[in-house]
């Protein structure tokens, strides 16, 4: 039997859907897609795609503080773009929140995203 434990924190934005902020299973830790959210205000922040980057990764980090974890514990990004223009901007963004060795990563552009973000990742990390 597989065991599940769902990971919440008031310090990222609640789900906007039927869904957890994170599922700690087997060793695994899967966060749900962050869009740039600020959980205080309720709302995405404002500034673009690189405020919204940065304020994705100061969700992804509260998460997995939460779940006892950080950053160096990801294994695998998976980044969601509407413009995929705005790929070096967001790359240098992602760049100073990791180090080597670098997680497995994918990019796509989307044609939407919740709440009309410009940007949404998902992670996968280890403990």
């Amino acid at each position: 039997m597989t065991d599940k434990k769902i990971v919440e924190t008031k310090n990222a934005p609640e789900a906007v859907g039927p869904y957890s902020q994170a599922v700690f299973s087997n060793g695994f830790i899967f966060l749900s897609g962050q869009i740039g959210i600020d959980p205080k205000q309720g709302a995405i922040v404002e500034g673009g795609v690189e405020a919204q980057a940065v304020q994705v990764f100061k969700n992804i980090k509260n998460v997995l503080e939460k779940a006892g974890t950080d950053m160096s514990s990801i294994v695998k990004a998976t980044v969601f773009l509407k413009d995929l223009t705005d790929f070096t901007n967001v790359n240098a963004i992602y760049a100073k929140n990791f180090s080597k060795p670098f997680p497995a990563r994918s990019t796509v552009e989307v044609s939407n995203l919740p709440l009309n973000a410009l940007i949404e990742i998902e992670v996968i990390a280890v403990v």
